[in-house]
C-alpha cells in the first residue's frame, strides 16, 4: 500500500442500523457468517472488486483494501434501532430470506443484538404499528436520546469509530421547504419548536449521527440528508454523508441498460417499469404518501442518463412511468417488469423487455457493508460533505441541486468516480476520465 493520508482503520467499527428488518438482518448475518468463513459476501466491491493503479509498466490490478485502509469484517460490532423489538436473530428467521440453516451458526451472536427504542413518528409509516418507540418525545428530544444512545454504544462496546445507516422503511414525502430545510440554524430551530411537519424522525438520526462524529448514509429515497442543512452540518462536523435509497433491482438494471441505448444511439419513446413486493417494504409503499417518494427517486434515474437537450431526435417526449404493487405471497423475493420502447433506422419501432427475479435484501446486503466501510474510509480520509464516489450504490445520488448540479446516474460513470476515489485516497492519480 503506497503512503497516503488516510488515518488507519484502527480498532472496533461500530455499525448503527436504523431499522432491523429484512435488509438489516440479511446484512448482519451475512458479515458474521463470512467472519467464520461459512459464506461468501458476493456481490460487495470492496471484498471483490480490483481496481487498476498506475499505466505502463507500472500497472497493477489491486483489490481495494490494497489501496486503501478499509475497516475489517472482524473488527465491525453491530447495533439497531427499531420500531419492533425482536433482535436480529428473531428478525432474520421472521424475514424468510435466508434459510434457518444459514442463520443458526451465528444464533448467539444475532441474539445479542437488541434493538434500542426508534424515534419514530406513526404519521411518516402508517403502515408500520411497533412498540419499541420512543414516547411523547419531541423532535429535539429525539436527537438528544439518539446522540446519548450513540454514545452508550460506544462506550458499552468499546467501539473507536461509528457509522449510522438507514436501512428501515420510506417514509412520507417531504418536499425541501427553504424557510426550514435551508440552513443548519433554521433546521435546529424547526426542531427545537417540534415541527413534525418539516422534520421527519429520519432528520433526528442524521443530525445525532453527524454531532456525534458518525458518517451518516440514507438508504431509503428519504428528503433526509438532501437539504443545504445538513450539508451545512457535515462539513460543520467534518463527516461524510450518501445518499439516496439502495440502488438493488431495476434501477440497478436501468442505469446499466440505458447506457447500452444511449451508446448506440438508438431513439426511445418510453419507459415502463412495474414491481410487485410483498416485504415490510413493500407494504409501507402501498401507502401513497410514502410511495410518492419512492417515485421520485425511481423516476429521476433516466432522465440524466438519456438528455434530451443533448440527442433532441432521439429522446425528446418520451414516456417513463414506475409502478411499485404490494403482493404479500412474494415476500422478499422482487420481481420487477420494464418494458421499453425503442426506435431505430428511419424511426422504425422496436422493444425490450426485461424481468428480474431478484431477491431485494440479497441485493442490498453488499450495498450496505460496501456504503459502510467506504464511508468509513472516507471520513477517515477527511472527506466530508455529500460524497459523490458513492452514486455507485444509489438509486438517486445526492448533487447540490441548489446551483443546477445533474446527478450522474450512469452506472459506468459512477463506477469510474468510485474507482478514481479510491486511487486518490491511496495516494494515486486520479486517472480515469469520465466521458
Amino acid at each position: 500500500m503506497k503512503a497516503s493520508n488516510v488515518k488507519p482503520a484502527d480498532g472496533k467499527l461500530g455499525v448503527l442500523v436504523v431499522g432491523l428488518g429484512a435488509v438489516t438482518s440479511t446484512f448482519m448475518t451475512g458479515v458474521l457468517m463470512a467472519r467464520k468463513n461459512l459464506a461468501k459476501p458476493v456481490g460487495s466491491m470492496t471484498q471483490y472488486d480490483k481496481i487498476r493503479v498506475g499505466k505502463g509498466a507500472d500497472k497493477k490490478y489491486l483489490k481495494y483494501e490494497d489501496i486503501v485502509p478499509i475497516a475489517k469484517l472482524d473488527d465491525i460490532v453491530f447495533g439497531a434501532w427499531d420500531v419492533y423489538p425482536a433482535n436480529a436473530y428473531e428478525s432474520a428467521i421472521n424475514a424468510e430470506v435466508l434459510k434457518e440453516k444459514d442463520i443458526n451458526p451465528v444464533k448467539d451472536e444475532l441474539e445479542a443484538i437488541k434493538p434500542m427504542k426508534a424515534a419514530f413518528d406513526h404519521n411518516y409509516a402508517k403502515r408500520l404499528d411497533g412498540d419499541n418507540v420512543m414516547v411523547g418525545k419531541t423532535r429535539w428530544e429525539m436527537v438528544e436520546q439518539l446522540r446519548e444512545d450513540i454514545r452508550n454504544f460506544k462506550k458499552e462496546y468499546g467501539v473507536d469509530r461509528v457509522v449510522v445507516l438507514w436501512a428501515a422503511s420510506t417514509e412520507v414525502y417531504v418536499p425541501v421547504d427553504e424557510n426550514v430545510h435551508g440552513t443548519l440554524a433554521d433546521l435546529e430551530k424547526a426542531m427545537k419548536a417540534d415541527d413534525k411537519e418539516h422534520i421527519a424522525p429520519s432528520m433526528c438520526y442524521a443530525y445525532a449521527a453527524l454531532s456525534e462524529g458518525a458518517p451518516f448514509i440514507m438508504g431509503a429515497p428519504n428528503t433526509t440528508v438532501d437539504i443545504p442543512a445538513m450539508w451545512e452540518l457535515s462539513e460543520k462536523t467534518g463527516m461524510p454523508i450518501a445518499g439516496k435509497d439502495f440502488k438493488t433491482g431495476q434501477t440497478l438494471v436501468k442505469s446499466g441498460f440505458a447506457p447500452i441505448i444511449g451508446t448506440r444511439c438508438l431513439g426511445l419513446s418510453g419507459w415502463f417499469s412495474t414491481n410487485i413486493l410483498g416485504n415490510r417494504d413493500g407494504l409501507v409503499l402501498d401507502e401513497p404518501a410514502n410511495f410518492r417518494t419512492k417515485e421520485v427517486s425511481k423516476l429521476s434515474t433516466l432522465e440524466s442518463i438519456l438528455v434530451p437537450e443533448e440527442q433532441p431526435d432521439l429522446y425528446t417526449d418520451y414516456y417513463h412511468k414506475v409502478r411499485i404493487n404490494y403482493y404479500p405471497p412474494r415476500n422478499d423475493n422482487k420481481e420487477g417488469w420494464d418494458n421499453i420502447d425503442i426506435f431505430g433506422w428511419m424511426g422504425y419501432p422496436m422493444q425490450i423487455k426485461i424481468n428480474f427475479l431478484c431477491r431485494d435484501s440479497i441485493l442490498a446486503a453488499p450495498l450496505c457493508l460496501d456504503l459502510v466501510l467506504l464511508s468509513d474510509l472516507a471520513a477517515r480520509a477527511g472527506r466530508h460533505g455529500i460524497q459523490r464516489f458513492l452514486s455507485f450504490f444509489l438509486k438517486s445520488p445526492m448533487h447540490d441541486y441548489t446551483k443546477g448540479e445533474v446527478p450522474v446516474n450512469h452506472l459506468f460513470q459512477q463506477y469510474v468516480m468510485l474507482k478514481n476515489a479510491i486511487r486518490e485516497m491511496g495516494g494515486y492519480e486520479a486517472d480515469e476520465e469520465i466521458d
